[in-house]
């Protein structure tokens, strides 16, 4: 960061008086500005026995298998994020279910928050996605999901299988 989104003014890292850690301080004005984690939202659709996941557009790891999530707007609570996203990417329309997992990941500043939802649709590729599919437990393509944070989301959806049943 090198101006002030307030003023304009150039900013310098510094530890404000009465915190503990460096933030951009603007030279003019004095706000401080907090750079904070961003919020990842997203959800596992599921139809009958079948988990919905897209092939990315887009970079990072286009071509790669993914779960419709994306970033979480202002204004949204996460559940509207997770079927917001679900909508652009896969044009799917869901019903949440429940929490399934949430991670945090420091070492790119993000807090990713999955659900577990019901699909309501048939769903198709969004800008984001280059195919869509359905796959059952056994089809899902292990060694070609894009991130760590989807591995996680679908063993927490196992664990949450195995303990309701």
């Amino acid at each position: 960061m090198k101006y002030c989104s307030h003023c304009s003014a150039t900013v310098e890292l510094q530890i404000p008086e009465g915190d503990s850690l460096p933030r951009y301080v603007c030279t003019t004005c004095h706000v401080i500005h907090y750079q904070n984690p961003k919020m990842v939202v997203g959800c596992i659709p599921e139809w009958e026995d079948k988990i919905l996941l897209c092939r990315r557009a887009i970079e990072p790891r286009k071509g790669w298998w993914t779960l419709p999530a994306g970033f979480l707007e202002l204004g949204e609570s996460v559940e509207e994020g997770a079927r917001r996203d679900s909508m652009e990417e896969a044009r799917a329309e869901l019903e949440i279910e429940t929490l399934l997992g949430m991670y945090s990941i420091p070492r790119i500043g993000q807090v990713q928050i999955f659900f577990r939802a019901r699909l309501l649709n048939d769903p198709s590729p969004g800008p984001e996605s280059l195919e869509v599919r359905l796959f059952g437990w056994d089809e899902i393509p292990w060694k070609e999901l894009a991130f760590p944070s989807v591995r996680w989301a679908l063993v927490s959806l196992s664990l949450s299988m195995l303990l309701s049943s």
